[in-house]
């Protein structure tokens, strides 16, 4: 093996995981398995035959005539949270003995009032929250004030949204770092949007800031094996660091752009993360979009596989899991799907269970 390839399928969980009460999920998630019923069935024959349906708990064939492959199951041992952070870092072989904070009832006073003195300027909000709810519901205050909106979930988060034509990007930037300095959660998010009253959507400048990572496997690679390209998140998630800079890209397309760039380059390792079942399904209670994201993620999929080498290596899994079809839009604690393939004159597949 001369290169290795990890893609994240952000939020799509492979069923319920034994500690999932201790996060707070009692209604027995299993994201694709509940995503594949939703809908009857899935219509993607790449991610079906290399057994990333099967891991999930689904009675679906496997087999792809052309690669050799393992599936199964991967239950995270970080108490860190549910969250991307945490699953990215534990891939890496960070694993986080204790939770991080989480405010499901806002943050403390004593620390807002510092934020707001830092920033020059009040905030709204500060409570838990959907993004999409909470720019429809503070929004139009937001653009006659001027004032930020500060609110969180029940990750460990510290997220600030703003409009782009009230507040630019570079400053909402600088709003966050200001957060990341006082906050001991686990990631600072900026969440900026655009529209009016009634009709705003998020727009994809978000930019994440994270804890700095302790010591990991990415800088050994770097330093080791050579280059590290990461694609979406996940450099953000490291801190950037043992990262080649790259343009940060913000959706499945894009990402797909990428991974094309990333795989023609000299790159010894790809870190890629996919977040578009995620952000835009899971959390929207959207089971018929997650369903079709992973329809037209097996089109991506067709698209890296045909550029691979005989001797790389591919590892497809999830950093959490985001069932769609529960009542919460936060993510939940589950099993994580894991496909690793290699080019072979005979393909076959094989169920490694559980691990």
């Amino acid at each position: 093996m001369k290169r290795a390839i990890v893609i994240v399928m952000d939020g799509v969980g492979a069923g319920e995981a034994p500690d999932a009460v201790a996060f707070g999920d009692a209604d027995h998630p299993s994201t694709l398995r509940h995503v594949w019923e939703h809908v009857g069935k899935i219509n993607a024959p790449t991610l079906q035959g290399l057994g990333l349906f099967a891991a999930g708990g689904i009675d679906a064939e496997t087999g792809f005539d052309g690669w050799a492959t393992r599936y199964g199951r991967l239950q995270e041992l970080s108490q860190g949270g549910k969250d991307s952070v945490t699953g990215h870092w534990e891939m890496m072989g960070i694993v986080a003995s204790q939770r991080f904070s989480t405010y499901p009832n806002g943050f403390p006073s004593d620390l807002v009032h510092e934020f707001e003195k830092r920033i020059g300027s009040q905030v709204l909000g500060n409570k838990a929250a959907s993004g999409t709810a909470i720019i429809a519901e503070l929004g139009a205050e937001h653009m006659a004030t001027g004032n930020p909106i500060l609110y969180t979930s029940a990750d460990s988060v510290f997220q600030v949204a703003a409009h782009e034509d009230v507040i630019s990007i570079e400053r909402l930037y600088e709003i966050c770092e200001t957060g990341r300095e006082l906050s001991d959660v686990q990631r600072v998010i900026a969440r900026p949007f655009i529209g009016v009253p009634g009709s705003f959507t998020r727009t994809e400048r978000r930019r994440d800031f994270p804890l700095a990572p302790p010591p990991n496997f990415v800088d050994e690679v770097a330093s080791k094996i050579g280059p590290v390209w990461g694609v979406g998140v996940v450099p953000e998630l490291f801190a950037q660091r043992g990262f080649r800079s790259v343009k940060r890209t913000q959706n499945n397309k894009e990402h797909a752009v990428a991974m094309a760039e990333a795989l023609s380059s000299d790159a010894a390792f790809i870190f890629a993360n996919f977040e578009d079942f995620d952000m835009l399904y899971g959390h929207r209670n959207d089971p018929a979009g997650f369903a079709k994201c992973l329809e037209e993620f097996d089109e991506t999929l067709n698209g890296i596989l045909d550029r691979l080498k005989d001797d790389d290596l591919l590892i497809i899994t999830a950093d959490h899991g985001n069932d769609p079809t529960s009542a919460s839009t936060d993510h939940s604690r589950e099993f994580v799907p894991v496909v690793v393939c290699r080019r072979a004159e005979v393909g076959s597949a094989v169920n490694l269970g559980d691990t």
